[in-house]
């Protein structure tokens, strides 16, 4: 690779940093993209409460085995409560305050009363809110918390409130004579536990339409939050499930566009707990009764002006668990329980409600898989050294200094295989000009050779192989670590997010320190790693300048990520600089074949 193609190489890794910024900057400008945003904005008259418009068909009702059957008539509000007043009332607990309303009869907000709302870094949080100062969940929602949908309904009941020393009732009766009831009592740990109830108050038999109790709406804690970091996830008695938006993008490869898919419906067994979720936060609903389904949309976020031009994420994701429908008979009545979990995704926390419930809760932490188990030993590592009283930016180089430590004694028998490699390369060289016509007899006399010689050609490579496990597991942990959220280091003031310096003037390109100081180590690691044998030079300039594609993937991924890349290859130079002043151990390579060719002289003469 020529000075040319490098330079054209680095031209085209810039254009790929600024294309965004530049398609909104220069394509749109900012008063094009008022009008357009004006233009889309879904006219909040033609909005259900609910949040769901009249144009798509709710998530069908579900019968055994998931089936649909035929959509109930919409009920109506009794004339009782048909013109309620609109009530909301505060209750605040130790750990969280929740804005309650009678419309919907459920909690209309969560304030988490332990972690602030604006982490103190211009891309953390939303200043610009200061309706509260603490982190919220289902803001900009239509429906409640446990707000209650029958059938195909998108109305909203109202409630009669009566609100009680340690608990608070709402009730309602519908003019089909179904008398509903729910009672919430608030506890520790970020838990609400609420009863309910749906009687018949007639004399004679009504249908209870499929009841939808809501789980919450999934919201962005800031304008720049990502998309990819929510969704919803359930578990569906054997395992955890989780869906994205590239489910509802219905996206061929993640790239091809599809059909997108509005509503998501799933029956097929008994839902263990259902739940919505952010990048740290999240609202889980837990049945005591298994629920039969699980259904969920994704509704505009109810935005005011301002809010929908600046945030990113223009909807989010709202679920519910799904009950038959069922015909109850006069005086009956359908009672259930349910917990509400609305708190951080922490990891002991949600641990020790699984353990309680049974049911697999902290799933919900996507600690699952192979990698999974890496990112919970990492994650209860980094606690640790932080209960000892360590930064947590401290504990990700000390952790990282840690696993260098167990990995010396193979990365440095690796590197002195390849060190061994280089030195022979004269002699494999000779071997591929010699058998240059027969390639498979030219890779048997390879292998051969470096048999002989004690070197293997996956030298290289299996350190590093074998610290992909911990890499992604860095990965999956630092995605949903609340502790990181606000933790600062140096000059980053919250790993959890990059470490922006500054944005660059005119582009709108944010300028994050680490990630690049992660791609220039790994390129000095690189120009200090020996060449593999028969590898072009086109080949070994291409493997030395490949970290900047690693700089374009990571660059907007939390600090701490690009934090431990960095701190493991400056240690991983510190060993190989320690490695490459040691003398090169005594091997059969080119003195043993030289060896082996004189007694070859000897034989030819005659009379020796």
């Amino acid at each position: 690779m020529d000075r040319k193609s490098v330079i054209i190489c680095g031209i085209c890794f810039l254009l790929m940093l600024a294309w965004g910024p530049l398609v909104n900057n220069v394509l749109y400008p900012v008063e094009e993209r008022k009008t357009i945003a004006n233009t889309n904005r879904v006219d909040e008259a033609q909005v259900d409460l609910t949040g769901v418009t009249s144009e798509p068909s709710a998530a069908p009702s579900l019968e055994a085995g998931g089936s649909p059957v035929p959509v109930p008539e919409e009920p109506q509000l009794a004339a009782a409560v048909r013109d309620v007043a609109a009530v909301t009332l505060d209750r605040e607990t130790e750990f969280a305050l929740y804005r309650l309303s009678n419309l919907g009869g459920g909690i209309e907000l969560v304030d988490l009363l332990r972690y602030p709302n604006d982490t103190g870094c211009n891309r953390s949080g939303d200043e610009s809110r200061p309706d509260s100062q603490f982190a919220q969940l289902n803001p900009w929602a239509s429906l409640p918390i446990l707000g209650l949908r029958l059938g195909e309904s998108t109305r909203v009941v109202g409630y009669a409130v009566d609100e009680e020393a340690d608990a608070v009732r709402f009730q309602a009766t519908l003019e089909s004579g179904l008398a509903i009831e729910k009672v919430f009592t608030f506890g520790t740990n970020y838990l609400v536990h609420a009863t309910t109830s749906i009687r018949n108050t007639t004399d004679g038999p009504v249908t209870l339409p499929t009841q939808y109790w809501g789980i919450g709406t999934s919201t962005p804690m800031a304008p720049e939050d990502n998309g990819i970091l929510m969704g919803l996830m359930y578990h569906d008695g054997d395992e955890v499930e989780r869906i994205k938006e590239s489910w509802f993008a219905n996206r061929t490869l993640g790239c091809f566009p599809g059909q997108p898919r509005t509503n998501f419906s799933y029956g097929e067994t008994p839902v263990s707990w259902g739940s919505v979720d952010n990048q740290f936060f999240t609202m889980a609903l837990i049945p005591k009764q298994p629920a039969d389904s699980i259904v969920a949309t994704q509704p505009p976020l109810q935005f005011s002006e301002s809010e929908r031009l600046r945030y990113t994420i223009k909807k989010g994701f709202h679920a519910e668990l799904g009950y038959r429908e069922q015909v109850l008979q006069p005086g009956e009545s359908v009672e259930r329980e349910f917990e509400i979990f609305a708190g951080p995704k922490e990891y002991n926390t949600l641990a020790r409600l699984s353990s309680q419930f049974g049911n697999e809760l902290d799933g919900i932490m996507d600690f699952d898989g192979f990698f999974g188990f890496f990112a919970k030993a990492l994650l209860l590592s980094m606690n640790g050294l932080n209960g000892f009283g360590l930064s947590y930016g401290l504990s990700i180089v000390v952790i990282t200094f840690i696993i260098k430590v167990l990995f010396w004694p193979l990365t440095q028998a690796s590197t002195r295989s390849m060190k061994r490699m280089a030195a022979l390369q004269p002699q494999m060289k000779e071997i591929q000009e010699k058998y240059k016509d027969d390639p498979q007899k030219m890779n048997r006399k390879l292998m051969e050779f470096m048999r002989e010689n004690r070197v293997s050609p996956l030298g290289g490579c299996l350190p590093i192989l074998l610290q992909l496990p911990v890499f992604f597991g860095f990965y999956t942990m630092l995605q949903s670590a609340i502790e990181l959220r606000g933790a600062s280091f140096l000059w980053t003031c919250d790993l959890s997010m990059p470490d922006t310096l500054f944005v660059i003037p005119g582009l709108g390109i944010p300028f994050n320190l680490l990630p690049l100081l992660m791609g220039a180590s790994q390129i000095w690691q690189m120009s200090m790693t020996p060449p593999s044998p028969g590898m072009d030079p086109a080949q070994q300039k291409i493997m030395k300048y490949m970290p900047l594609m690693f700089v374009f993937i990571l660059y907007n991924f939390s600090a701490g990520l690009a934090l431990y890349w960095t701190v493991q290859n400056l240690l991983s130079i510190v060993q190989m600089k320690l490695t490459k002043n040691e003398p090169l151990p005594v091997s059969s390579g080119a003195p043993s074949t030289q060896r082996k060719r004189k007694p070859k002289g000897k034989r030819g003469r005659p009379g020796l």
